[in-house]
């Protein structure tokens, strides 16, 4: 079965929405713009099709070996559509919260993050490293059970799709549907780099995960989102948001005196320091609830 790919036919449409919200931007006022960081977002985005047509294919032959391994012969069966959904969008959680705990796959995934605006050309900003950083080994059980490769890259794919358009502020709460899909209101707070909503709803299309495993945090009016990652990069040359984290963490493990310290500062979680001097989203959280209990003291 030929089935298309949802990021291509998608392309055209993503242009069209990111100038009307610019538009809506000037108008209306509900939404930021700059116009060197939506730029620099687009170049990202540009960049990581690219970079797919250089290095996807590296992601497509190991998933293909994998498959030939098979438990099972799923095919193209209505019911495996269904199945395939569910667990695509859960390996996709499990890709987005390991990016964010383990400091390997967030020097990939960190350029999604840079951007300290929240809008549509935000979705844009993706990574230019992600098939040889191993992201997509977060697929490879589900080639290994049986469905087919295909099957597996058009709902990745339509995943890619659907987070489009949660990349807004111009939406609010959207009512019973917040319950079960990640929404712009859900991934306001994914982006959002105050304490509260640090490593926070990882959900692709369906926010039930979060809600399952613990990593739900809901948008408060009083706490507005402040975009962008802990330490700011500063920069608009899209080079250095690609390539910046990937530096960093060569720097830190030729500088590391102990096979343990090298082994954390490339595995451990982001901001990790033999002597804790770097702030991780787990002590910026103990540090904002503790304050809490202060105050409420």
């Amino acid at each position: 079965m030929n089935l298309p790919d949802p990021v291509t036919w998608a392309i055209p449409l993503f242009g069209v929405f990111v100038v009307a919200e610019m538009l809506r931007a000037r108008h209306v006022g509900d939404v930021t713009y700059e116009a060197k960081d939506a730029a620099a977002s687009m170049t990202m985005g540009f960049g990581n099709t690219v970079a797919k047509l250089l290095t996807g294919g590296l992601a497509v032959a190991l998933i293909a070996y994998v498959h030939q391994f098979r438990l099972f012969d799923i095919g193209y069966a209505a019911w495996a559509f269904v199945v395939c959904f569910f667990l695509e969008d859960l390996s996709y959680y499990w890709f987005h919260r390991i990016s964010h705990e383990r400091r390997w796959f967030w020097a990939s995934h960190v350029v999604h993050h840079t951007s300290q605006h929240y809008n549509l050309s935000t979705a844009l900003r993706q990574t230019w490293t992600g098939s040889i950083g191993g992201t997509f080994i977060f697929w490879l059980p589900m080639a290994w059970i049986g469905f087919p490769p295909l099957m597996i890259a058009f709902f990745s794919g339509l995943s890619l799709v659907y987070q489009f358009w949660i990349h807004t502020e111009a939406i609010d709460r959207m009512g019973p549907l917040e319950w079960v899909l990640n929404t712009p209101s859900h991934h306001r707070v994914h982006h959002a780099t105050n304490p509260r909503y640090l490593d926070s709803n990882y959900a692709g299309v369906l926010i039930i995960w979060d809600r399952m495993f613990g990593t739900f945090v809901e948008e408060t009016k009083e706490d507005k989102p402040i975009y962008g990652v802990v330490s700011n990069i500063h920069t608009f040359n899209p080079f250095r948001i690609a390539f910046h984290e990937w530096i960093g963490m060569v720097r830190d493990v030729g500088q590391a005196k102990t096979w343990r310290e090298r082994l954390n500062f490339a595995f451990g979680p982001p901001g990790w320091s033999p002597d804790g001097s770097r702030p991780t989203s787990a002590s910026l959280k103990a540090a904002w609830r503790a304050k809490q209990q202060q105050e409420l003291h």
